[in-house]
């Protein structure tokens, strides 16, 4: 059993579960690892593994928008609403996202709250960069990548809440039309709303 197994194990339990249910004990019988090759691997225990796992889970999303954000924003976005598609749908809805899991456990570690923050940001900057090549102002590119990740995972949670897909695919559509408007229009390139 390799570290990394253990790793996407654990992310795999985080997302199910959340942090707080989720044991070394459960993460090493549900990674098939003996419990004592866990404690070699993460002697920070459960800590350094729920950081890891966060890290790990934020890595793989964010290879999935390097990919498609070659192509642009709305391939960008596309991808990342299948991605959270078929994990909810594949899981029987019973799976979200690991890294919004550990963001609103009330005990999570500094080290995994960091590390979902940095997952966060690591995706909307990706977004956002790849909006700004489309000719979106900086200040609306961030503004549209916030958007599209914070709905992205209010609607996996509320998926898994209503045992439905709707309202993951009523985003995607929704922000799709959003994105595509805002880099093909100039008048959409500019436009954020005032927070007053």
């Amino acid at each position: 059993m390799s570290r990394e197994q253990i790793v996407t194990g654990a992310a795999d339990m985080i997302r199910r579960r959340g942090l707080n249910a989720t044991s070394i004990r459960e993460v090493a019988k549900h990674a098939g690892t003996p419990l004592g090759s866990t404690y070699h691997y993460f002697p920070g225990g459960k800590t350094q593994l729920a950081a890891e796992a966060v890290q790990w889970a934020g890595g793989t999303v964010s290879k999935v928008l390097t990919a498609k954000l070659r192509k642009g924003p709305v391939d960008g976005l596309r991808a990342f609403f299948a991605l959270w598609r078929q994990i909810v749908t594949e899981s029987g809805f019973q799976a979200g996202c690991p890294v919004l899991a550990v963001s609103i456990e009330e005990n999570a570690s500094p080290q995994a709250l960091v590390a979902a923050a940095d997952a966060f940001r690591a995706w909307t900057g990706q977004l956002a960069a790849s909006l700004e090549e489309h000719g979106v102002a900086p200040g609306r590119a961030r503004s549209l990548a916030n958007l599209c990740v914070s709905a992205a995972e209010g609607a996996v949670a509320m998926c898994r809440a209503e045992r439905s897909i709707d309202p993951l695919d009523d985003v995607a559509a929704e922000l799709t039309a959003l994105l595509q408007a805002a880099t093909e229009d100039p008048e959409m390139r500019h436009t954020v709303h005032n927070r007053g």
